[in-house]
């Protein structure tokens, strides 16, 4: 094993620094002088596995190049003709939608699609705590008796009894998903989904609102074909980019192209819903993914969490200013109140999982009362902090809801529903970095001991749970603006494609605040240079009290750089996320 990256075996939080491997340097120095790339970014593309020859397009993906044709998913073309059908008699148009980021933009884009045409849809999207996760029979009955076409999305795929109902009440049913796919299908009209198990795609990791912008690629081809007016698809991408990374779908392939040219759309502040909640969320600069993953979707999840279900949707498809501002501000104070329940289950959580050791393959929690709309932000925050796929489960009474969030390499979607097949689960399913679960009380213990040894089986043990990645040493002075924005032409950069992270060596704190309630803003300097930085939800943990001595010792920091508009000065700012002493 290599040495430590900086030596440090055990930083302040607990981790080895590891460094860049040998094979991966040899590969950059290759790609550098290959290419002509700048070293950071040679590194980035090599680390990915990108040879020199697929670099170009690799820095500049383009959607006319990696789109698929729709037609080779498994029932799209009936799909397609179904939804015309309906348009041709005039049908009205029920769209179902999952509670989440993922689902509020499913249902926005083909909402937007539809009105483009001078259709208005209904969107029903189900209560967390009332109704649960996916269709369910009282639901889909109540809107057959109006629509005779029912859309599911990201939802649906293992929905048999509520679309057979919704069937039986004269309506048909298409199902747009992404979630593993069991053994049959639903009884429904179509089921385009990459991950039903018949299904050759090699777009399995497309997130639900991808597959919904490939069915309206479909729809627009056919569309074309019989000389009609096709709408405007490229103007729903900001949409599409907010599901991808919200739902920590890979940013490979399609999703990379599909997220590059969303973040431009968006860009372009022309969606009322998402200009007001970027003001709220004191969004200033350029949308990046990290912006759309924990500003704006924390916020549009925040209504399916702890308040009505159906306000992200509503956002998300407004086109009233006004209204979309209303939307707005109550998805950021219900994100507020989500925060406060989610630190006090994060609390207890976690000394469960410490108390219980997070050595193994699988880190778990469950509690009784702990709101079904935060044990997966909590599950995401364990994993964050152990390296390792985390659940964590609301009991209540004789059943628990959980949710798990996996690590890059590991399917927790699958073996889930594995779980679920053996009878240790009520039901469960998902996708490979996300799922959820309903399991009776009493068996809460062997289900999480059989589900921690199907993830060993997938290597989940073996990760070293203390291990930070670091991409390379920078020093103050070499953190500029154009770094940043030369690294972001290798982006964008999200679940299997991080962006990169940089170590500072011997560093010291020349000024340090609090602002929020727990994070901290600093000063950094190395004698020569000083670079502004951050550290959130930084001063209960051990980063916090080492950071704000200020006048302490050197220290090593590592983190991740990004722009900083503030104040109309254009500067490199890093996002700590560790330190060690520099001794």
């Amino acid at each position: 094993m290599n040495g430590a990256f900086l030596g440090v075996e055990q930083s302040l939080t607990g981790r080895r620094w590891v460094g860049p491997a040998p094979e991966d340097l040899r590969r950059a120095q290759a790609l550098s002088q290959a290419t002509g790339l700048p070293d950071p970014v040679a590194l980035i593309l090599a680390r990915n596995g990108i040879a020199p020859e697929a670099a170009e397009a690799y820095l500049d993906p383009k959607l006319r190049d990696l789109m698929p044709d729709p037609s080779g998913f498994r029932d799209m073309d009936r799909a397609t003709e179904l939804l015309l059908d309906h348009l041709a008699r005039g049908s009205r148009i029920a769209i179902f939608a999952d509670y989440d980021v993922d689902g509020a933009c499913s249902a926005a884009v083909l909402s937007d699609w539809l009105a483009s045409l001078g259709r208005r849809p209904t969107i029903y999207v189900p209560d967390r705590i009332d109704e649960g996760y996916g269709p369910n029979v009282p639901a889909m009955e109540m809107l057959a008796r109006d629509h005779p076409l029912i859309v599911c999305v990201d939802c649906g795929t293992l929905s048999h009894e509520p679309i057979a109902a919704a069937r039986a009440a004269g309506a048909e049913v298409i199902v747009l998903d992404h979630h593993m796919g069991g053994e049959t299908l639903p009884p429904a009209g179509a089921v385009v989904n990459p991950n039903r198990q018949d299904e050759t795609s090699e777009h399995g990791y497309l997130c639900a609102a991808g597959v919904v912008f490939l069915f309206l690629v479909s729809l627009n081809r056919a569309l074309r074909a019989q000389g009609k007016p096709q709408p405007d698809l490229i103007r729903l991408l900001d949409l599409v980019a907010l599901a991808t990374v919200a739902d920590v779908a890979p940013l490979l392939g399609l999703n990379r192209a599909l997220v590059r040219q969303g973040l431009k759309v968006m860009a372009r502040r022309e969606r009322p819903g998402l200009v007001a909640l970027s003001d709220v969320a004191r969004l200033r600069a350029a949308p990046a993914p990290y912006h759309l993953g924990f500003l704006l979707g924390p916020r549009i999840n925040a209504g399916g969490r702890v308040g009505r279900a159906d306000l992200g949707a509503r956002l998300l498809t407004t086109a009233d200013v006004a209204e979309a501002a209303a939307l707005a501000a109550d998805l950021d104070r219900l994100n507020e109140e989500r925060r406060a329940i989610e630190a006090d289950v994060l609390a207890e959580a976690m000394a469960q999982a410490e108390a219980r050791g997070a050595d193994g393959p699988l880190v778990w929690a469950a509690g009784a009362g702990w709101h079904a709309g935060v044990v997966g932000i909590v599950a995401a925050r364990l994993k964050e902090a152990f390296g390792r796929p985390a659940v964590v489960i609301g009991v209540d009474g004789a059943e628990g809801k959980g949710s798990g969030r996996s690590v890059s390499g590991v399917d927790l979607g699958a073996a889930i529903a594995t779980c679920a097949h053996e009878g240790l689960l009520l039901k469960g399913g998902g996708h490979r970095m996300a799922a959820g679960l309903t399991v009776a009380s009493a068996m809460i213990e062997p289900a999480m001991e059989r589900l921690a040894a199907l993830l060993q089986r997938q290597g989940a043990g073996s990760m070293g749970r203390g291990d930070l990645a670091v991409d390379g040493l920078l020093s103050a002075g070499g953190a500029t603006p154009e770094l940043v924005e030369t690294l972001e032409t290798a982006g964008p950069f999200g679940a299997s494609a991080p962006q990169p992270r940089f170590a500072f060596a011997s560093m010291r704190v020349a000024h340090v605040r609090r602002f929020g309630d727990t994070h901290l803003g600093l000063t950094l300097s190395d004698g020569a240079s000083r670079l502004s930085a951050v550290a959130f939800r930084a001063v209960d943990g051990p980063l916090g009290a080492v950071l704000e001595q200020g006048s302490g010792g050197a220290i090593h920091v590592a983190g991740r750089l990004e722009i900083d508009d503030w104040g109309g000065r254009r500067s490199a700012r890093l996002r700590i996320e560790d330190a060690a002493p520099a001794a």
